[in-house]
């Protein structure tokens, strides 16, 4: 869910004139997925503020980094599980019976999805056409409305109470604790909703003059409209099972085949030429394809930037595809099978390539799959422009952890499952930047499903001495097996780019001390043998 598409607000008043209360709350929206948590640590126990804090913490966390492969059920009950696990434990081992206790709601928003569940009396509602409907199911006593019979780390196995509903444009979240629902009937919800989760707290506490029973906390959030990408997903378009020269779509004549599946074309319309890119086969049968194609074109319609080719997504078409202008230019691969880039092309090379993974970084996405194969070589008076195509590959940061990119280019961590962050980025732009100036691959070309072993790159002024020392270590320093030695954000190494001044030499940890430091190492030798010497004076 974009952050446009909603409005969340949170809030939480410590009971009577208590500065801090129990309950913790939560809200964060990333990799395009909405998750809100709301904990009351339970009063009785002797840490239960600590336990509702650590529930947060651990679910935001680990939805943050969760694998792609888990579906959002599965996540929420495997988080809810491992953490109750943990506080159980750490419970009985610190204090000899459960006081690590809180009740907990969450609910997660992916596309017009809503996944939800609570383990406690914490409550989750949903406001729909002007009524309000509870979702989650309250665990007390039979006949006994304070009495929990069911919380997080009361116990070592959790009983779970899990939901799904869509949701559409106009409904609003709430999730709240009892020391707001127990003073706020169903109407005064719905009436004090509309405004924002304070508001509603507020209204709670002046019930009883500002002096609450309880500790009282409430989030809200406003669905503004619904998903972009679901939209997109539920239009009634087809999917051409062959497509030929010739044939139009939507008056887009089809003119040479770009690729050959046959799914990307060259095309024209009133005499202009686009590139029109159409949905796999596959999505015909495989919903998982479809979706991903959705992303794209998601993507290729929302990512308007000029490191990218201009791109259409036409209001009235039929069928599945984009457009994308024809880009007069050819592939950095074609380029350096001729020539290696400039000193002065690849600076810029870089420096494009990091101010658009930085653009990305603002949706929370990134390339995947930076190689010479996706960067295309523009000339406009007679300079260099460089623009980096392949939507497909775009995906959200943190969330792959497969070997999708291309293997050649793809950092040593990502061979082993490691996800798709900002350093294994820098690790692609080195390559490319590598091969830009030697046209030579510093570990070789690897093959797909290959574990490859990363021997020591060659220098790259090995291959061209051209190159002064500052882009040598540069390059070096991005390119780094040793991820610790490599840059671990775009904006650093961005910084040295355009401050060459301070860039420093690029060693391997290997590197002899000679070599890193030589005025250390004679240092260092010097004190070793004015020891040995003085040692020798003493026993002579």
């Amino acid at each position: 869910m974009a952050k446009s598409n909603i409005k969340t607000s949170g809030f939480t008043l410590a009971k009577r004139q208590e500065l801090v209360g129990d309950d913790f709350i939560d809200i964060k929206i990333t990799n395009n997925i909405a998750i809100a948590v709301l904990c009351d640590g339970v009063g009785s126990a002797s840490a239960g503020a600590e336990a509702a804090k650590r529930v947060s913490t651990h679910l935001i966390n680990n939805f943050k980094n969760r694998p792609l492969a888990w579906s959002v059920e599965k996540s929420i009950k495997f988080f809810i599980n491992s953490i109750n696990t943990i506080l159980y434990q750490e419970s009985i081992v610190q204090y000899q019976r459960p006081e690590l206790v809180t009740t907990l709601a969450i609910v997660v928003i992916d596309g017009d999805r809503l996944y939800g569940a609570n383990v406690g009396d914490s409550r989750i509602y949903i406001k729909r056409d002007n009524k309000l409907k509870q979702l989650s199911l309250d665990h007390n006593e039979d006949g006994m409305d304070n009495v929990l019979s069911n919380a997080i780390g009361i116990e070592e196995d959790v009983e779970i109470f899990y939901f799904e509903n869509n949701i559409l444009k106009d409904d609003s979240i709430l999730l709240c604790s009892d020391g707001l629902y127990s003073l706020l009937d169903d109407e005064s919800l719905l009436k004090y909703m509309k405004y924002s989760a304070s508001v509603l707290v507020k209204k709670a506490s002046k019930t009883v003059k500002d002096n609450l029973p309880d500790d009282t906390s409430a989030i809200i959030i406003d669905i503004l409209d619904t998903d972009e990408v679901s939209k997109l997903k539920k239009l009634s378009l087809s999917i051409p099972k062959k497509l030929k020269k010739d044939d139009e779509i939507d008056g887009y004549k089809l003119k040479l085949s770009l690729i050959q599946n046959n799914r990307t074309w060259l095309c024209e319309k009133k005499g202009i030429e686009y590139v029109i890119k159409f949905a796999p086969l596959e999505a015909i049968d495989n919903e998982e394809i479809l979706d991903l194609f959705v992303k794209e074109v998601w993507n290729a319609k929302r990512l308007k930037a000029g490191f990218f080719p201009k791109t259409v997504v036409p209001k009235n078409r039929t069928a599945r595809y984009y457009l994308m202008t024809r880009l007069d230019g050819i592939t950095l691969k074609s380029y350096l099978k001729k020539r290696a880039l400039s000193i002065e092309e690849t600076i810029l090379l870089a420096k494009t390539l990091l101010h658009m993974s930085q653009y990305l970084l603002k949706y929370d996405l990134v390339h995947g799959d930076i190689k010479p194969e996706n960067i295309i070589i523009l000339e406009r008076d007679g300079k260099k422009i460089f623009k980096v195509i392949d939507f497909g590959s775009i995906t959200e940061i943190y969330s792959v952890n497969s070997r999708a990119g291309t293997p050649t280019y793809l950092a040593p961590e990502r061979f082993k499952d490691s996800f798709i962050n900002e350093k294994t980025e820098v690790f692609s732009i080195g390559v490319s930047l590598y091969e830009s100036l030697t046209r030579k691959l510093p570990y070789g070309d690897i093959e797909p499903f290959q574990n490859p072993n990363f021997k020591k790159a060659k220098n790259p002024k090995t291959y061209n001495n051209n190159l002064p020392n500052w882009l040598e270590s540069l390059i070096l320093r991005a390119i780094s097996v040793d991820e610790d030695l490599r840059y671990k954000n775009y904006s650093h190494m961005l910084f040295e780019l355009e401050n060459t001044n301070k860039i420093k030499p690029f060693f391997n940890k290997e590197t002899p001390l000679l070599q890193r430091d030589p005025l250390k190492f004679y240092k260092v030798g010097f004190y070793f043998l004015l020891i040995i010497n003085i040692i020798l004076l003493i026993n002579n």
